[in-house]
């Protein structure tokens, strides 16, 4: 028996009892504020507070959006793509865009060279002297030349498109018209894109020029270009508008992987916001493949009772991806994740929100690609209002057009073979 001081026996007692319970009743920092602070010391991503962003669900809201925008430019209209397929719709935009260059306002274009090889209906050269005869300044990113697989890593699958550099718009979208009219394989092609407005506009047009200048060889610069912090409202009328009530006071940074970038930024931000996740998560992602870091991340934040709800698609437009998918959901399920199966079409959307205080939305897929090799750009919105907009498009798809997996639909909903493809083709995952 220990001989303990009457007058410390308390101090004993508070040790014994108290301090092991501890990190249970310190206040843990809440989600939002401890990711922005992650990637303000670890990435120095600038935040800015005075932004504005709406979100389109399709691809008609989108493009609408855009064009219209398009039209009151008076200055300078910036786009980058992974690809422009050569259709209806980049056709129209083309159109508006010569239009614009005739009235002297300065019109650059950069595209992906495999991501224009990919689709099939690419940008040829005739199109593109063509478009440049036009007034139209339009480059190729990398373009594919043999031996070939000298050009396999680090292409740009961002989505910018900056306007006077007053509104910007980003997200998972590329221009092609099957973000309309779907596509026959799978039907509704759905996907998430963002216009944001505010000093976060100035980011994305850093983006923007800096991988310009270093394609070309320009060196495009001038205050010109950064008017993020006017009130693009004064200029620009008739664009779907903001209607939260912290609209013009959105706390949000630009989350880049560039050619100059720190190669994991977009891997760690996935990792981190999913570790600092105090109650939930929900993810829409195409390309589920998984590195094996963030599903042990989504393995942590279930056992520390967080509820993790991820939406994959049953179709897609790549080959043998869904297999790897499906290998990776079912292993995620057994791990208590909740999985929903979406039948309404073809879910690229790359969004998610963690409990209900910030999101993370733009082009970066969870696959190998995206996560270390490819150039994307996703936005940390931090801001409830904002978040629980795409929350209620997740319980929208949830409720009307999902299924959930479990040990009986993972058997009942495929087939035995089915089954074996996905064990098989898992293999694959470091290459897609």
């Amino acid at each position: 028996m220990i001989d303990i001081p009457q007058g410390k026996r308390y101090i004993y007692i508070l040790f014994l009892y108290i301090l092991p319970l501890s990190p249970f009743l310190r206040a843990q920092e809440p989600a939002d504020l401890s990711i922005k602070r992650y990637l303000e010391q670890t990435y120095e991503v600038p935040f800015s507070t005075n932004n504005r962003i709406v979100f389109f669900k399709t691809g008609q809201e989108k493009f609408d959006d855009l064009f219209e925008a398009v039209r009151q430019a008076s200055k300078s209209i910036h786009l980058e793509y992974f690809n422009f397929r050569n259709d209806s719709i980049s056709r129209l935009l083309f159109k508006l865009l010569e239009q614009k260059a005739s009235h002297g306002v300065e019109v650059r274009a950069v595209f992906d060279g495999f991501g224009n090889s990919s689709n099939n209906r690419p940008l040829k050269r005739v199109h593109l002297d063509s478009l440049r005869k036009r007034g139209i300044q339009i480059v190729e990113f990398d373009p594919l030349r043999f031996p070939y697989v000298n050009h396999a890593l680090h292409r740009d699958h961002r989505k910018i498109v900056v306007i006077d550099g007053l509104v910007a718009y980003t997200g998972g979208m590329n221009v092609a018209d099957y973000y309309i009219k779907g596509k026959k394989e799978f039907g509704e092609w759905r996907d998430i894109h963002a216009r944001v407005e505010g000093d976060v506009v100035d980011e994305l047009q850093k983006i923007f020029i800096s991988f310009w200048n270093r394609v070309t060889h320009e060196n495009v610069h001038g205050p010109q270009y950064y008017t993020g912090g006017r009130d693009a409202r004064r200029y620009f009328h008739g664009l779907k508008a903001d209607t939260c009530q912290t609209a013009g006071d959105k706390c949000i940074g630009v989350v880049d992987r560039g050619p100059q970038s720190p190669r994991r930024i977009i891997h760690d931000t996935f990792v981190n916001s999913i570790d600092s996740a105090e109650r939930r998560i929900d993810i829409i992602n195409p390309y589920l493949t998984l590195c094996s870091h963030i599903r042990r991340a989504l393995r942590r934040a279930v056992r520390r009772g967080v509820e993790v709800r991820v939406m994959i698609s049953s179709k897609s437009d790549i080959p043998i991806t869904p297999r790897i998918v499906e290998h990776n959901a079912h292993r995620l399920m057994k791990a208590g994740v909740r999985i929903f199966v979406f039948e309404g079409g073809f879910h690229h959307s790359k969004i998610m929100m963690v409990d209900n205080s910030f999101a993370y939305v733009g082009s970066a897929n969870l696959n190998s690609r995206s996560l270390v090799y490819d150039y994307e750009c996703n936005l940390l919105v931090a801001d409830e209002c904002a978040t629980e907009e795409l929350i209620s498009i997740f319980e929208n798809d949830r409720s009307r057009h999902c299924w959930e997996l479990t040990p009986e639909t993972w058997k009942s909903k495929f087939s035995s073979g089915r089954r074996f493809g996905a064990w098989f083709w898992q293999f694959l995952t470091p290459f897609v």
